[in-house]
């Protein structure tokens, strides 16, 4: 079109001067025009796809197994029936690889799998400890996908199991699964949710380490395959997010507890809210709200031996109150501040301890750190960092502030 332009406006000069055949020109261009425009040549018609809005994977002896949700149209319809159908069904197919099961299951599915709206992908327990390197080359070359669906570990069930749970509140349970991902995120601190971007940038670190959230089935499996798990007040099953799964070279090591992935998420600078409770001097518990977390990260290299510095910051709101405390007393405040400084660093110190000695990867990517501070010292010490990560000093710093106490002011 372009190129059009550029002709016409050379021409404008000549039609002008020759207004006889300005019609015919403009005629003829306008119809080379309609030629050179692109139509719809690799178009698809609705009715032709299978909506797919998540996906597992899982590895089954020498097979890998793809499991695929898709939408059911009938029922998300604005105008569905009033009697009750499913809202997504699962089809599964297994191949040598992964490229295989995926265009098996169009032997499967009444329609061709469609995979750009996918919003989550899990991988089963086994595959990830097999290893994930040709699940995110495949996604990466995909040129029909997107780069921007989370990755979730089932943990303690297969990804086929997961995608089969119905979810109540939310037809299509695929969208719960991201919406209790982002909440327990931002309110909570446990969880963060891993884009194939990221997950991609943070394997590609010196240990090529990374961290993914975790999923599991709470209650009775299959039961929660059936209508009843969303017909009864108290579902027989439901799905609920735990700490994160530790990858080192691309496969599964090991798990941290839902503590140690809220020091993670404190130390990785990415807690927006969460809750932290502080024992009473006598008896009971005070839950703080806390807010406004930032972590500073700075490093040192000195003899070409490197350090660590971490400094957190935050503040917090009085939540509830169970034991005998004046909160207008400054003392109380002081105390407030002094044992949440203490018990969150206790839980720093101790995430520190899992990932440095017990999985040794620098998923915090300390690396990158001290390579920012002295690029010239790291030059030398780089070849060294496997034996010299494990037994890095680390040294931790809390400052907390409490602000808001409420109006009530002590328990009555």
């Amino acid at each position: 079109m372009l190129i059009l332009i550029s002709i016409g406006n050379v021409l404008a000069l000549f039609l002008e001067e020759v207004p006889i055949i300005k019609h015919t020109v403009s005629f003829c261009l306008l119809l080379l025009a309609v030629l050179l425009l692109a139509g719809c040549w690799n178009k698809r018609e609705l009715n032709e796809l299978a909506i797919v809005t998540a996906v597992g994977v899982d590895k089954t002896d020498e097979f890998i197994e793809i499991s695929v949700q898709i939408v059911n149209p009938s029922q998300v319809a604005s105008n569905k029936s009033t009697s009750f159908q499913v809202p997504v069904f699962t089809y599964h197919a297994k191949g040598k690889t992964l490229f295989e099961a995926i265009r098996k299951l169009t032997t499967l599915t009444p329609r061709k799998p469609y995979y750009a709206h996918a919003q989550v992908i899990i991988i089963g327990e086994e595959m990830a400890e097999y290893g994930m390197n040709s699940i995110l080359d495949l996604f990466q070359r995909d040129p029909e996908g997107r780069s921007d669906f989370n990755i979730i570990v089932a943990h303690e069930s297969t990804a086929q199991e997961i995608l089969s749970i119905l979810t109540p509140l939310e037809d299509i349970p695929a969208n719960k699964m991201l919406k209790s991902l982002k909440d327990s995120e931002d309110v909570l601190g446990s969880t963060e949710s891993v884009i194939l971007d990221d997950l991609i940038t943070s394997l590609g670190s010196i240990d090529h380490s990374a961290v993914l959230p975790t999923i599991q089935i709470h209650g009775d499996v299959d039961a929660g395959k059936t209508s009843s798990n969303v017909e009864k007040i108290d579902s027989p099953a439901n799905l609920q997010y735990g700490g994160f799964a530790v990858f080192k070279n691309y496969k599964l090591i090991g798990f941290l507890t839902e503590e140690e992935s809220k020091g993670y998420n404190f130390l990785h600078n990415n807690i927006q809210s969460t809750v932290q409770k502080i024992p009473c001097l006598e008896k009971g518990k005070i839950s703080t709200e806390v807010l406004n977390s930032s972590t500073k990260v700075t490093g040192s290299i000195k003899n070409d031996k490197p350090s660590i510095q971490i400094q957190v910051n935050l503040e917090q709101n009085v939540a509830e109150l169970s034991c005998p405390l004046d909160l207008t007393k400054p003392e109380t405040i002081d105390f407030l501040n002094k044992e949440t400084s203490k018990l969150i660093q206790e839980n720093l110190e101790q995430t520190l301890h899992t990932i440095q000695k017990t999985y040794q990867v620098d998923i915090l990517k300390f690396s990158e750190v001290l390579h920012r501070e002295d690029h010239q010292a790291w030059k030398r010490i780089k070849k060294d960092w496997a034996t010299l990560y494990p037994n890095l000093p680390v040294s931790v710093e809390v400052n907390v502030k409490t602000k808001g106490i409420g109006t009530a002011k002590k328990l009555k």
